[in-house]
């Protein structure tokens, strides 16, 4: 029994486990989800909710209304990297919206609607919808499909969310011995959104939207064409869709979005599986049922930091111009606050030298984040503190001037209930930011 525990605990604290969805602590495919499209599916059973089938596009516009997605947020993607691939071309990319917490994809003709939405204790969800009219549709969960390649290295060892750039060819075939790259706010814009169509102002800078692979054994991509894109009517028919854009803004903060769900998710994880162990080990040693190690706590505020640095946007990737959008959907997206007393929110975009006007995620605000572990959000909120307070003075806050982070933690303090919260719990006062 001992030996047992100890093996598991090294697996966890060296980060090697493959499969801690299926821990005793989590049990991902076995475990109810009440993420927001089950909630849409009870909604629909007891007849509160009506789906309407539309022609081409099947229920994809009543979901999208039923779910508050905005059209502004389409972005289409032509590499053929679904597992309806073979409906997908440069001439026909899928079609992906996204809110806060579920993203949905569309392809011409296709059989299914492809979903994605955040379980807080689950991590990423996935669903599909037939695209067959029907008084009843019916969400059907996928796991172990899914999983195959959103369970890994690249979503950060859990289920979750995950946006590459991939070389692609002109008939929309990924040429992986280019080299294939995730996409985070830590990207350099020259390695984002291969495979990807782009509309949108970005200056000098270049990325690799819009643009397709050439060559044999040596593969060349123009960038100059494809750069500064308003509408996408040069390089296909957009009539198909419920938009003419792939907004750069919605790229931008799509990839954010993903990578800090994944960190998220991570740290839920982390501190579930650690407090298992632990339990397990203290039962196995005789100590006392509430025994915290040193060993639980490192594991547990490990995972926490790497969430931390995601939400204030460490290691993000400078603009060298400014950004612009087409399709509307910085404009919606700043509009749903929350605001502070000055007017102040953390969906307030920048897009001059970098995203957001005040660097800390609005995914703090995500019922994931808030429905985080006691120990997980306290171990969150103590680094937050100390960095905003200049106690924490590593060079990876460089970046944060201290207008930010004064701003940052008004803006929090007023806006985010739970933060406010702990805030009164603490003992020591907040004469650093009057």
């Amino acid at each position: 029994m001992v030996v047992s525990v100890f093996l598991l605990i090294l697996t966890t604290a060296t980060g090697q486990s493959t499969d801690d969805s299926e821990h005793e602590a989590i049990r991902y495919t076995k475990s109810a989800s009440n993420d927001p499209i089950s909630q849409l599916q009870k909604r629909i059973d007891l007849g509160e909710v009506n789906l309407t089938y539309y022609g081409r596009h099947g229920f994809l516009r009543s979901v999208l209304e039923a779910l508050k997605i905005p059209r502004s947020s389409q972005m289409l993607v032509f590499s053929k990297t679904s597992f309806q691939h073979q409906l997908i071309s440069p001439e026909a990319p899928r079609a992906l919206y996204f809110n806060d917490n579920v993203f949905v994809g569309w392809v011409q003709n296709g059989s299914v609607l492809e979903i994605a939405t955040t379980d807080s204790q689950l991590g990423t969800v996935f669903y599909v919808l037939d695209q067959t009219k029907t008084e009843k549709p019916k969400f059907v969960r996928q796991t172990y499909e899914c999983l195959q390649c959103h369970d890994g290295g690249m979503t950060k060892q859990v289920p979750g969310y995950m946006m590459r750039s991939i070389y692609t060819r002109v008939d929309g075939m990924p040429e992986f011995r280019a080299g294939t790259m995730l996409t985070t706010d830590s990207s350099p814009m020259q390695e984002r959104w291969g495979g990807w169509y782009v509309t949108g102002k970005h200056g000098a800078m270049r990325h690799l939207g819009n643009a397709f692979v050439r060559g044999g054994t040596e593969f060349t991509v123009d960038t100059e064409k494809g750069a500064n894109l308003t509408d996408l009517r040069s390089l296909l028919d957009t009539t198909p869709y419920l938009s003419k854009h792939s907004d750069i803004v919605a790229l931008m903060v799509a990839e954010h979005q993903a990578n800090v769900y994944n960190l998220i998710t991570r740290a839920n994880y982390a501190t579930r599986i650690a407090l298992e162990v632990e339990k397990e080990m203290n039962k196995a040693l005789g100590r006392p049922a509430n025994y915290r190690s040193e060993s639980t706590t490192h594991r547990i505020e490990g995972a926490c930091d790497a969430l931390v640095n995601a939400l204030l946007f460490v290691g993000e990737a400078s603009l060298r111009d400014r950004v612009t959008g087409t399709s509307g959907f910085a404009e919606e997206f700043a509009r749903k606050g929350p605001f502070d007393r000055k007017g102040r929110s953390l969906r307030q975009f920048d897009l001059k030298s970098r995203l957001m006007r005040y660097p800390l995620s609005y995914l703090i605000y995500s019922d994931a984040f808030g429905q985080l572990p006691t120990l997980s959000k306290e171990a969150v909120f103590r680094k937050l503190y100390r960095i905003l307070g200049g106690e924490e003075k590593g060079k990876e806050f460089a970046s944060l001037s201290s207008e930010d982070k004064k701003a940052i933690y008004e803006i929090l303090k007023e806006t985010c209930p739970d933060f406010a919260l702990w805030l009164a719990h603490q003992s020591k006062t907040s004469e650093t930011f009057k």
